[in-house]
This record gives C-alpha cells, sequence and structure tokens, in this order.
C-alpha cells in the first residue's frame, strides 16, 4: 500500500504555472527610435536657430539700404506720328518712337546687390506703346553702374480721341507726355547668402519734342518699395 502511494506520488502528474517572456524587445525599439527622433529634431532646430541668429548679426552690422535705381538719360532717336489717310473719319494714326534709355544704379551698402530682369512700358494717356528691359547683372559694394534699354515702338494704332490728342500735341503743341513703368528687383547678397527679393516700382514723367526729336522734360521718382 506504501508502495503505491510512493509510486502513485512519484509518477503522479502536478501542474505547475508557465510563465511567458513579455516582448519588451519591440517596445524598447520604439523607445530608442523616438528619442533619436527627438534628438535630430532639437540638433535641427539649434542649428536653424544658430543660422538666424548670425544672419540677423551680420545684417544689423551691415545694415543694408535699398536699391537706387533712377533714369538717368533719355535719347530720343526717332519719333513719327503719321495720321491714317485710309480712315481719317475715325481720326486714327499711327505712332513710331525709339526712345534709348540710360538708368543709374546706386549701390551705398557694404556688400553687392543682384539685379534681376528689369522690364519697363512706355505709354501715352494710360496706353502702352511698348516695352523694353534691362537685363540682369551684379553690382559690387560702393560703386554706380550704368545700364541702357532701348524702347521701340513701331507704328502703334490708336484710334478716336487718343489719336485726335496725339496729333494736336505733336502739331500744334510740340509736346508730347509719355510716361516710363517698371519694377526693378534686387537681392542684397550677405557672404554667400542672398536675402529674399525687394521689388522698387519706377515711375518717369517725360515729354519729348517731336520736331526737335529731343527730350525737354524728365521727372522720376519710386512709387514705394515691396518685399
Amino acid at each position: 500500500m506504501t508502495s503505491r502511494l510512493t509510486q502513485n506520488g512519484i509518477n503522479g502528474t502536478h501542474h505547475h504555472p508557465q510563465y511567458y517572456p513579455h516582448p519588451t524587445s519591440s517596445s524598447s525599439s520604439k523607445a530608442s527610435f523616438k528619442g533619436c527622433c527627438c534628438c535630430l529634431f532639437l540638433l535641427f532646430s539649434f542649428l536653424l536657430l544658430l543660422i538666424l541668429a548670425v544672419i540677423l548679426v551680420i545684417v544689423l552690422a551691415v545694415k543694408p539700404k535699398k536699391p537706387q535705381f533712377d533714369l538717368q538719360q533719355v535719347g530720343v532717336q526717332y519719333v513719327g506720328i503719321t495720321p491714317n489717310p485710309a480712315t481719317i473719319a475715325t481720326s486714327s494714326a499711327s505712332v513710331s518712337l525709339n526712345i534709348r534709355m540710360v538708368f543709374t544704379a546706386f549701390n551705398d551698402n557694404k556688400v553687392g546687390i543682384k539685379y534681376g530682369e528689369s522690364r519697363f512700358t512706355i505709354m501715352y494717356r494710360g496706353i502702352p506703346l511698348g516695352r523694353g528691359s534691362v537685363p540682369a547683372f551684379y553690382q559690387p559694394a560702393h560703386s554706380v553702374k550704368r545700364v541702357e534699354t532701348t524702347i521701340v515702338v513701331d507704328r502703334v494704332n490708336l484710334l478716336q480721341a487718343d489719336a485726335a490728342d496725339l496729333i494736336r500735341d505733336a502739331a500744334l503743341n510740340d509736346r508730347v507726355e509719355l510716361r516710363v513703368l517698371g519694377d526693378v528687383g534686387a537681392k542684397i547678397r550677405i557672404l554667400g547668402f542672398t536675402s529674399p527679393g525687394i521689388e522698387v516700382s519706377v515711375d518717369c514723367a517725360i515729354v519729348i519734342s517731336p520736331r526737335k526729336q529731343a527730350l525737354t522734360y524728365k521727372q522720376c521718382g519710386f512709387d514705394g518699395l515691396s518685399v
């Protein structure tokens, strides 16, 4: 009897609780990945703030001024105003102009200025007659640069009241009032960095004499400064 109990006790099955390991490897990898991302974000933020601080210090030290771009000379190479005989009843006329304009750019800054391509339009009583452009160029610090463009108006037709006013101004008064409008884009270069674009609007009023083929009046100014 005792041997059976002992045997049963030895051969008997006892159920013990089993423990399974928790998947801690995936959670730890996710935590390390998040930590790396946070470190990289803080590093890039610090570098960005450092670059902005350096640029701000340089700008405060340089104290950049807005560019000065003025119409210096206007040469009238040809002026032709011809009434159209086929449509005299409508008082139409054709206008032909060749005007050479010389602009002067002043840079009083301690750094260079990079100008983009500038476009100008010549107008009569709000009507565009022709366009000209100045190619892009770079201007060193403390310098004066002259650039020029030629606006060619080739037989532009004006009708009715505008043609009558033009013919009267040219034939009777010997003075034709025109406007030159344009936008000049510029960027300041500081230690290899380029500033945001600055745009200056040029507005010039000129008066030409068709008989003398010459300029008799000029007044220019800036409409405003926009970034």
